[in-house]
């Protein structure tokens, strides 16, 4: 499993802060995914991350 954010990111940090193995900010202050496969042990943090998204805006592919 993968997760995007996508252009509703509002910068919040909720997710770097969750799950910072998969969530970072980017210096344009939005919230970005790693690229590569959520290893097993994150997966859980990482769903929690996309839950708590204010705006939605962490989707799962």
């Amino acid at each position: 499993m993968k997760y995007v954010v996508n252009e509703n990111c509002i910068g919040c940090g909720l997710c770097a802060s969750t799950c910072p193995e998969v969530f970072s900010m980017t210096d344009a202050g939005v919230a970005a995914a790693i690229a590569e496969e959520v290893a097993e042990e994150n997966r859980g943090s990482a769903a929690e991350a996309r839950e708590n998204c204010p705006v939605g805006a962490i989707e799962e592919v």
